[in-house]
């Protein structure tokens, strides 16, 4: 039996060389990019995962220059004014984790629309990471736990009450991470949640990594003997 990740997690990176290598402005490789990500949410879904985590912005990417950040915020707005309904008949959870408070009222009300719309979905579960950094998460976990637990020692702080707190709470670990563009890094993505992760490079820019390549990712991944600090022989044995 073909062995499918439950959680997958994407950086979607490539849109910028993606478009300088063709002599075209950044901006146009974002859109084709954020074009790429239905076609992906739907492979996913039809391989059987349940839950995929896109890394679309983090919390260093407002280092970018100013007219290329508007443009990346612009197309959040034009994604989830388009693909909500769409979600919500497919059955697609959809929540954003990071800290949305500097984002713009108008996005932080439609993404709680969207959140509130597709609650009740559950055939994919489609997280969005957005203005979120792995430091920031596990900071915030720590600080939101030493606010709900103020008489106890800092020593009692176990890793199963910071996964409580992190913004993830909810949410299996990932499986499997795959990054296109060509960098091999996670770049302050999902860092303690990743502890045990599949990694995956590809060198394909985003707009270009498509369904078929998804699928040899799934079938490197069903390869994989995933030990989790165990010899080969006991995972075998437990199978």
């Amino acid at each position: 039996m073909e062995l499918i990740p439950k959680h997958i997690a994407m950086i979607m990176d490539g849109n910028g060389r993606w478009a300088k290598k063709r002599l075209l402005p950044r901006a146009v490789g974002h859109v084709k990019g954020a074009a790429n990500v239905r076609s992906i949410v739907q492979a996913c879904s039809d391989h059987g995962v349940e839950y995929l985590t896109l890394f679309a912005f983090s919390t260093e990417n407002w280092r970018r220059p100013e007219d290329e950040v508007s443009t990346l915020m612009d197309l959040f707005i034009q994604y989830l004014d388009k693909e909500v309904s769409e979600m919500k008949d497919a059955g697609i959870r959809f929540r954003i984790i990071g800290d949305r408070s500097v984002f713009a009222p108008s996005l932080q009300e439609r993404i709680a629309r969207a959140e509130q719309e597709t609650s009740h979905n559950s055939k994919l579960n489609l997280t969005i990471a957005a203005n979120y950094g792995g430091q920031w998460d596990i900071l915030n976990a720590t600080r939101l736990w030493a606010l709900a637990n103020p008489t106890l020692p800092i020593s009692s702080l176990e890793p199963s009450a910071i996964s409580e707190y992190l913004s993830t709470c909810g949410l299996p670990d990932p499986d499997l991470l795959i990054r296109t563009g060509g960098e091999s890094r996670l770049s302050n993505f999902l860092l303690w949640q990743m502890a045990y992760t599949e990694l995956y490079f590809t060198d394909t820019y985003w707009p270009e990594f498509g369904s078929a390549e998804l699928r040899g990712v799934i079938e490197w991944f069903g390869k994989r003997v995933r030990r989790f600090g165990k010899t080969d022989e006991q995972v075998l044995g437990e199978n």
